[in-house]
């Protein structure tokens, strides 16, 4: 079933633990898959070179994309001039293996174990094949709420069947709700709705990969499969905690977990 699969990562400008996450994320799936499965990083906002150097050594199939000239027109209309937070780069561009199961991971998910949910999705008859994606700990879907249920959902993990076609469901999504795009809530809601269009997904617990940072609602601890390191990315956040930034206490939560994660991935 594994033929099938092609795995995709998004990341640009990201903190030097995003660049560190990625190569881990890279290293799980790697562990998980092989050479059964096709790699592709896609790169926006800095050049490929940088993002590789960075990165450090990943296995030689991983292909290497400069996507920051693939968002597609769809959302571009949709989209402020900025690309407010980085959002609508996972759609850069909206497939790399149509015709595959595709998998993206954010840079920070890291998995060292397949979870069930992402085996029984591989495994899914085509007659009845569905959309993949992550529990969450809290219900965050920006405008597109109304179109997303009330179950939390993350979009760290989305997986999409061969021939999907992404760009109908998103047109569909932005008709029944029209506006601007202006937060990462906004393009997770707007996934969300996308890909529950026809019908419900699988959903991967967050017991098996889990939320993870120091600040509740996430949890401090790794899942069974995998863990999703939220926060890791950013260089700066708008805020303190006990007159620290609050950097500071992702970036020593992941001083300590990783060490974990290192563990896994050679187990």
């Amino acid at each position: 079933m594994t033929t099938k699969l092609g795995i995709r990562w998004t990341i640009g400008a990201v903190s030097a633990q995003g660049f560190e996450a990625l190569g881990m994320s890279i290293a799980g799936a790697w562990r998980l898959f092989g050479v059964s499965a096709n790699y592709v990083v896609c790169v926006n906002s800095v050049s490929v070179e940088y993002a590789r150097a960075h990165t450090g050594a990943v296995p030689a199939p991983v292909v290497w994309r400069d996507a920051t000239h693939e968002v597609p027109e769809l959302l571009r209309s949709v989209l402020d001039g900025g690309m407010a937070e980085g959002v609508a780069w996972k759609f850069a561009p909206l497939r790399c293996f149509p015709g595959r199961f595709e998998l993206s991971l954010d840079n920070d998910c890291i998995l060292w174990r397949t979870p069930s949910a992402l085996e029984r999705w591989l495994a899914e008859p085509e007659a009845t094949q569905r959309c993949l994606v992550a529990e969450d700990m809290r219900a965050c879907f920006g405008r597109f709420a109304a179109l997303c249920g009330e179950e939390p959902r993350n979009l760290g993990i989305r997986g999409l069947p061969p021939h999907f076609d992404l760009e109908a469901a998103l047109r569909e999504v932005l008709r029944l709700c029209p506006g601007k795009l202006n937060s990462e809530l906004d393009e997770q809601g707007m996934q969300l709705a996308a890909l529950s269009r026809s019908s419900p997904p699988w959903v991967v617990t967050a017991k098996e990969v889990s939320i993870c940072s120091p600040f509740p609602p996430h949890v401090r601890e790794l899942g069974r499969c995998g863990a999703h390191f939220c926060g890791l990315n950013a260089k700066t956040l708008p805020w303190e905690l006990d007159g620290r930034p609050a950097t500071e206490f992702i970036r020593e939560h992941w001083s300590v977990r990783r060490r974990e994660v290192r563990e896994q991935l050679v187990r």
